[in-house]
This record gives structure tokens, sequence and C-alpha cells, in this order.
């Protein structure tokens, strides 16, 4: 190649490129003029609203669309809140809401959201709501409390049955799914799901996202708990829309559903919904099968006092706290006394010279064969169990507030500790 040719070709490129960083500045100045012209026009309709509002409120709220968590526990209970009048105005009212991300994190679960809430496009009331914040006098309009948090402090979901239902087509869907599987309808199935980083990683990109860390555990810890289940007949889905690494189980009845091709939106919610169960390390995930009102074990818990207390189907156990300069445990006054009891991410642990440890094979074991035996009716509980259980609750922070909003965290204590833990813990309790 020529040199007169080889900077003919360079020249090109540099045009080109210079093309495509044009078009893509041109492309976001026509966004943000969009964005502006819309914002421009909710000004008058707020106006309008704010008119007719002694005859007609009309409150809006966004959903939080990207966090399936959020996306569940938050819409159930303003549902919840509703039906028993918390945070409800006595005039007449329409609420509408919106999806507050570009990213749903779930396209079932929004869809079933659809067919019994109003939700307007984000386009439209995304504005609205901005304007609105902006005009003083506003916070009428606005839901607030209700879909601003996702714990059911006041013990809302024992008075209601689930608010979703499957259309029939889409249950001949998932059975077909379970089918495929090689689960048939008489066959019990348990679903296992547990954090780690690849989704935050993936598909939100926080700033940091190893300050989740704290909270993720290897899956490999579970097989024992899986394959016991496995010989006792039932089948364990290993579920996760984004995970490290499979799961190490040649057990014919364990499926890992998250990296052999199957998983979807749909049948996450399918099977969230139809399980026996959930085994889970307290990630958004855990309040799917609550919509559904499905028991659930929960493993290496932290931070231990955003414990899911108020949750009746519930049996949990926390993540070991070792305080790495003393070279040993610390037990549940130490926990709460070090600060790390409500800590909310990983640097708060070691800044305090703390190493949270899994939970080993045997007690995730030991307390998913608990919820089994429980489920049953073959539970053998040990004299001193109940015993150990109220020491626990005695210590427990029950009267907890949230640090950031200043709301309680917790109602009526309904939820059970893993009672192999604590029988074999009991200088934990001292």
């Amino acid at each position: 190649m020529s040199a007169g040719s080889f900077i003919e070709r360079q020249l090109l490129q540099i045009q080109q490129g210079g093309c495509i960083v044009l078009f893509r500045k041109m492309n976001l100045t026509c966004q943000h003029l969009i964005k502006f012209s819309f914002y421009i026009i909710a000004i008058p309709e707020v106006l309008v609203l704010r008119l007719i509002r002694p005859w007609l409120l009309l409150r809006w709220g966004g959903l939080a669309s990207s966090r399936i968590g959020h996306l569940a526990a938050n819409t159930e209970l303003y549902l919840c809140e509703r039906d028993v009048g918390i945070n409800v105005p006595k005039k007449r009212h329409v609420d509408l809401f919106f999806m507050d991300s570009a990213l749903i994190c779930n396209q079932q679960l929004a869809i079933m959201w659809k067919r019994i809430l109003r939700i307007w496009p984000s386009w439209f009331l995304t504005p609205i709501s901005r304007v609105n914040q902006w005009i003083p006098g506003g916070v009428v309009h606005e839901i607030g409390n209700n879909s601003q948090h996702d714990r059911d402090v006041h013990n809302l979901r024992d008075n209601f049955p689930p608010y979703l239902e499957f259309t029939p087509e889409e249950e001949d869907r998932g059975e077909s799914c379970l089918r495929a599987m090689g689960i048939t309808a008489e066959t019990a199935f348990v679903c296992l799901n547990m954090r780690d980083s690849a989704y935050l990683d993936e598909y939100i990109h926080v700033v940091d996202s190893g300050s989740h860390n704290y909270r993720d555990s290897n899956i490999q810890s579970y097989v024992l708990a899986a394959e016991e289940l496995a010989e006792r007949g039932y089948f364990v889905i290993r579920m996760g829309a984004k995970v490290r690494e499979s799961m190490n189980s040649m057990h014919p009845r364990v499926i890992d559903y998250a990296t052999n091709g199957m998983r979807s939106d749909f049948m996450d919610i399918y099977l969230s919904a139809k399980c026996e169960f959930l085994i889970s390390t307290g990630e958004g995930m855990i309040c799917v099968p609550k919509l559904f009102r499905r028991p659930i074990v929960v493993v290496n818990m932290v931070p231990i006092g955003y414990f899911f207390t108020y949750y009746s189907k519930l049996i949990g156990i926390t993540k070991h706290h070792y305080l790495i300069a003393e070279n040993r445990e610390l037990n549940l006054r130490e926990i709460l006394n070090h600060d790390i009891g409500f800590c909310l991410e990983t640097f708060g642990y070691s800044s305090k010279g703390v190493e949270l440890i899994e939970n080993t094979p045997e007690e995730i074991r030991d307390v998913v064969i608990e919820m089994v035996e429980r489920l049953n009716g073959t539970w053998q509980p040990h004299v001193d169990d109940e015993s150990l259980q109220r020491r626990f609750w005695e210590i427990f922070p029950t009267d907890a507030v949230d640090a950031y909003q200043g709301r309680p965290l917790h109602g009526e204590i309904r939820a059970r500790f893993g009672a192999h833990f604590l029988r074999n813990s009991q200088e934990w309790l001292q």
C-alpha cells in the first residue's frame, strides 16, 4: 500500500468518526429538546390538575421498575394499604403510576401489574411528576409512602389473598414449561435464588457495586441442601436473571435453570408462584413468592436488623460475624452494639474489623429441612426450642427504625429464626 493510499484511508476514517460523533451529539440534542418540550407542556397540565383538585384529586407515583424486589413488594404494599385505608385521601381521587426507569427488571411482572393498576406511559407522567415537585403545594398529588417502602410493618399480607393471577393461557404455558423440565403437576419443586453481584454489574451499573457484596454467597454451598431435597423427592430449580457461575450438582432433580437456557421473565414469576417454597439470601427475588403467599427460607441474611420479621411463612438464619482482631465470632448483642446490625454496605463491616462468614452447607441444609418438616407436619421440636426462640426475639431490636427515613422496620413478629442454628449456637444468645 502506498503512503498516499494509507493517508487517504486514515483521513476517511477520521471523517467517518467525526460524522458518528456529530450524529451522536445531534441525537442527544434532539432528545434533550424533546424532553424539554414535554416539561414545558407539563406546566399548564399541572396547573389544570391543581384547579380541579377540589372535585377530583389525581395522584401519581413511580414504580421501581429496575429492581424486582421493589417492583413486587412496594407495589403490593400500596394495594394492601389502599384496601385498609392507610395513606388514602378521603376525597374522590384517582391514582396513576408510571415505570420510573427505562429498565424493566421483569416484563411478566409489569404485565400483571398493568392488569390491576392504572400504569400510564413514563414519557407522559414523568414530566408532570417533576414539574409538580418544582411548583410549591403539590405534595398532595404524590402517592408517596404507599409506593416508597417494601416492609410490611402493618402485617397486611396475612389479611389479603394474592392480588395477582395468571390467565388460563399463562397457566397452560407455565405447565408446559414445567413438563419440559421433567416436572409434572403432581411433583413438588423448590426454588433456589441466591445473590451475587452479577445482576447489578450487568444491568444497573451502580457506581460502587462492591458496596453490596456483603450480601453475596457461594452457590456451591447450597448443593448439599439441594441434593437432600432431591433425595426426598423434590425438584430444586436454581434461579437467577444473571449469575456468575453454574451450580455444581449432577443430581437429575437439581435444575440449573439460571444457566441452562430455559430462563425467561415469565417463568421467573410462574415458578415463584407455584413453588413449594423458596430458598433465598434475602435479595429482591424474595418478594415475588410473597406476592403469592409462598413460604420462604432465608439463609446468609444480613444485615440482621432487617430480618423479615413480618412474614409469617418465613424461617431464616444469618451470616456469622467474625471479629478479626480478637479471632472470635460476635454474639447477637455484640453485633448490635458494634453498629453493624443495620449496616447496608460492605465497607461498614470491614471498617469495624468484622468479616462476614457464610452459613455452612450443613446450616443451610438444616434450616431447609426444618421448613420441609414444618410444611408436611413431621417437624419434631426440641424441648428448649421455644425458649431459645423467645431469647432471640428478646435481644432482637424489634423497635428499630430506618435510619434514612425514620420509619419502623418491624411490625408484629411472625417469622421464626432457624431452630438448629439456635440449638448449636446457644452462646450466641448470651
